[in-house]
């Protein structure tokens, strides 16, 4: 019975190591595809702002 939960263990924690190198894999791949000139953050602004509304 010990058996059967290590191998079901080892089992899940084998796939969910495949999982992550996919995802790694594809997050470097998607990386390099990305266009050079779009910034997540350009809009943004960086102090404090008000706004007035009238």
């Amino acid at each position: 019975m010990k058996t059967n939960i290590a191998a079901s263990v080892l089992s899940a924690l084998l796939y969910a190591q495949g999982l992550l190198g996919f995802a790694a894999l594809a997050t470097v791949l998607l990386k390099d595809r990305a266009p050079v000139g779009i910034t997540v953050s350009a809009n943004v602004p960086t102090g404090p702002s008000v706004v007035v509304v009238r």
